[in-house]
């Protein structure tokens, strides 16, 4: 009997949102830059760089949205990745390569000619638009009374 290795422990998204340094360091400047903008309508040279477009561009990066955003990619990346992959890793032979693109592209075809079929006014599958349809407006005789 096989000993079983441990299961990885299941990381948050704590893990990415919080942990490393630069997390931390981001989630702290963000209250710092905005009660900075709060207090800029008192200070003049303060007003003066929060009216620039670098404040604009700034605004921007300390925007909480955008930290839960970027921080966020690893834990979505790490979420993702718990989930088997179709085929487990293993390249498709050339036998099931070809029968996949053949079976992808008889579907296109038959959706392409369903397509021509519901659009050309001289296929009657394509209804109303049929120009021997009596209801058609290209029918040569709607207008007359029989």
């Amino acid at each position: 009997m096989q000993a079983t290795e441990p299961a990885a422990p299941q990381l948050k998204a704590a893990d990415w949102l919080w942990r490393p340094w630069y997390a931390k360091a981001w989630w702290a400047a963000i209250p710092v830059w905005w009660i900075g903008m709060a207090v800029c309508t008192k200070i003049a040279p303060l007003e003066a760089f929060y009216d620039s477009a670098a404040a604009g561009f700034l605004n921007v990066l300390f925007f909480p949205m955008t930290a839960l955003l970027a921080l966020g990619v690893g834990y979505v990346q790490h979420w993702l990745d718990r989930f088997p992959t179709p085929g487990d890793g293993v390249p498709l032979s050339d036998e099931a390569a070809d029968r996949a693109a053949k079976r992808m592209w008889e579907e296109h075809e038959r959706g392409m000619e369903d397509l021509r079929a519901g659009t050309d006014i001289f296929d009657p599958r394509s209804g109303g638009l049929y120009i021997g349809n009596p209801l058609s407006l290209q029918h040569p005789n709607r207008f007359f009374k029989r």
